[in-house]
């Protein structure tokens, strides 16, 4: 049924000006929008219940792409989100399409009487605020509201249809060889390292130098069993081995997958597929229903999964695939006691000993410790509440944490992916000391010692070979940090693309090239000349000496002809600026030229991956006589580094 009417003629208060916007190219404002129904979703993005409810917005965009406008009102819970550059990254990482205001002063909260993560406000396209409701789980009134709404006012004529013209931050996104890696798994016995490519929906094996032994899952969003090449994912996060098994939480799937490495098979092991509505719903294999499941830990044939969207630790048997809550009611706090009676707040991370479960609890920013006996208890290493974080080393109750992902154990200390602070924290599990041990706590992307090496949003952390590897999320990077020197340095993974750059030898038909519009340019008539590429690379930076830099030019008209052999190139790193000779016909001719060009560039000092950039650039041309030698194509990609 459809969402309740408030029952008043409130006008929708009108946003403030001077808020920072992003996937819109321009600040909207609520009197523009009418005619249209306005979904606004109030929001933080570390919070999972406000994942859960993006799925469904999503829906409801591709119903009503004309009738309806969403809109992200992120009111941030920690001091790391308030920041536009974070809030953008979330927006790529979510793959989130509508636009997005950053109300880092709660200005726009406040105005609607917001009191909760998520909540969810309609405007009616007469700009009236017409209902409310928080939490999740209301896709369906939401829809029924949206229908009602877009049917009056296209009765009365009042509905606006006209599509509203938005700049996606994606649009302006590179590919990178990995795209926001949530987790890894570092083996020592194998050496192996297994990397959660969440951003691409796959998992990357890797030796510990860099050179890739296998991949699954296509690139695509799905949750296809099958050879590593058919199958697919939808963000997967923690691993967990067992000899030649793989067990990965899918989380956006809601279900837990099974990779044969030795057969190099995909199958679906736990998990129906849908998000469990319910905490305590015990059952069987592929017959129970997950919730957002974010991190794996294995004991023996007990694999314990990190339930992060029903804030419980639950155990799988790996002999029947029976699941049972293990830890945690479901109730969101910080209670320690009986591990059955305990809360948890969203657990995000695992690590263990065989004796005790370590859990990076990330919604309170605590780390847990829960007993695996057959009386365990549930206890606080670190962290005090919901509300209580920061970045402060100590011992005991002084220590604050901010939204930490992922736990490392080695040697009998703990390391922690601190990923809001934009650090790695060493704790001593049983004195509770705490003490910063590589990160500046600002978010960058530079190698070096402790003191200079920096992170963005660490998710992912494992220990293996003397080295700590950490999936440096928003890096788009996996760095390994020496664990005697404190060294940072960013593994290299040789060989390794996105999804579909091997698929595209003639260029990238994956994402859309920067276009560029270039003013018509006068050539010297029955004279030689050239197209000349020049690409302003940031300093530091230099085309990538070890992928293809592709060259494609149509012509339209007689003004200039090219060699047949020039029209289509691919060669390595070619010296720049790149010159294309071609010759010039009389004068008093017109056409065009259509150049596309796809390379990828890297930073010199080899520190990140590299990215891709396709651009085409259209140029109309005529010949006169006295006219110049050649025609100049520019392109300035952004720098590599945290956020590119």
């Amino acid at each position: 049924m459809a969402l309740p009417y408030m029952g008043s003629r409130v006008r929708a208060p009108e946003f403030p000006e001077g808020l920072e916007w992003l996937n819109a190219g321009r600040p909207l404002r609520l009197a523009e929008l009418r005619g249209k129904v306005v979904l606004l979703d109030f929001w933080t993005f570390c919070c999972i219940n406000c994942m859960h409810v993006l799925p469904d917005l999503k829906v409801l965009e591709r119903k009503y792409p004309r009738e309806l406008v969403v809109i992200g009102v992120h009111s941030a819970k920690f001091p790391n989100e308030k920041d536009s550059g974070q809030i953008r990254q979330a927006i790529l990482r979510y793959e989130i399409e509508h636009p997005v205001v950053n109300d880092h002063a709660f200005g726009v909260w406040r105005s609607y009487g917001v009191r909760a993560w998520p909540t969810l406000a309609v405007v009616a396209p007469d700009g009236h605020l017409y209902a409310a409701t928080s939490g999740e789980g209301h896709l369906e009134d939401l829809d029924e509201t949206v229908a009602l709404l877009a049917d009056r006012a296209r009765r009365e004529g009042r509905l606006n249809e006209t599509p509203l013209d938005l700049t996606l931050e994606r649009e302006r996104q590179g590919a990178a060889a990995l795209a926001f890696p949530g987790k890894v798994l570092a083996d020592g016995a194998s050496e192996r390292l297994f990397i959660a490519d969440s951003g691409h929906n796959r998992i990357v094996v890797a030796d510990f130098e860099g050179q890739i032994r296998a991949v699954a899952g296509t690139g695509a969003q799905g949750a296809a069993d099958g050879p590593f090449d058919a199958a697919t994912f939808h963000h997967p996060q923690g691993m967990a081995l067992d000899g030649n098994s793989l067990y990965v939480v899918d989380t956006e799937s809601h279900s837990i997958r099974r990779l044969d490495l030795r057969a190099g098979i995909v199958e679906t092991v736990a998990g129906t597929g849908r998000q469990a509505r319910r905490a305590n719903e015990a059952g069987r294999g592929r017959g129970v229903a997950l919730n957002s499941p974010w991190d794996l830990a294995r004991v023996d044939r007990a694999l314990y999964i990190a339930m992060a969207g029903s804030h419980q630790v639950w155990v799988m048997d790996l002999d029947t695939a029976d699941l049972r809550p293990f830890a945690g009611t479901g109730r969101e706090a910080l209670l320690d006691g009986p591990r059955e009676m305990g809360a948890l707040a969203q657990p995000s991370g695992l690590a263990t000993d065989g004796k005790v479960l370590y859990v990076a609890d990330s919604e309170i920013s605590a780390i847990r410790r829960i007993e695996l006996g057959p009386r365990g208890a549930l206890r606080t290493i670190v962290g005090r509440d919901l509300f209580e974080f920061g970045d402060v080393d100590g011992a005991g109750m002084v220590v604050r944490l901010q939204h930490p992902l992922g736990v490392a154990l080695h040697d009998g200390r703990l390391y922690v992916a601190d990923t809001y602070n934009h650090k790695i924290k060493e704790l001593g599990p049983d004195r509770s000391e705490c003490k910063t041990f590589v990160g500046t706590g600002r978010p960058g992307f530079e190698d070096g010692g402790p003191d200079e090496a920096s992170f963005a949003e660490p998710g992912g952390i494992s220990a293996a070979a003397g080295r700590l590897y950490v999936a440096d999320t928003n890096n788009h990077a996996v760095r390994a940090v020496d664990l005697k020197t404190r060294e940072v340095t960013t593994l290299r993974l040789y060989g390794l693309t996105a999804p579909g750059v091997a698929a595209a030898p003639g260029g990238v038909d994956w994402m859309p090239a920067e276009e560029v519009e270039v003013a018509e340019a006068a050539v010297a008539a029955d004279a030689p000349g050239a197209v000349t590429i020049a690409l302003d690379l940031p300093p530091g930076h230099h085309i990538s000496p070890e992928a293809p830099f592709t060259l494609q030019i149509e012509i339209e008209g007689d003004a200039v002809g090219l060699r047949e052999e020039d029209r289509q190139r691919t060669m390595k790193a070619p010296a720049l600026p790149l010159r294309i000779p071609f010759a010039a016909g009389p004068a008093g001719r017109s056409g065009r030229l259509t150049v596309d060009a796809t390379f990828y560039y890297c930073r010199t000092d080899g520190k990140g991956l590299c990215l891709i950039q396709p651009v085409r650039w259209s140029v109309p041309v005529r010949t006169e006589a006295g006219g110049a030698g050649e025609v100049r194509l520019a392109c300035a990609p952004p720098p590599v580094g945290a956020g590119a």
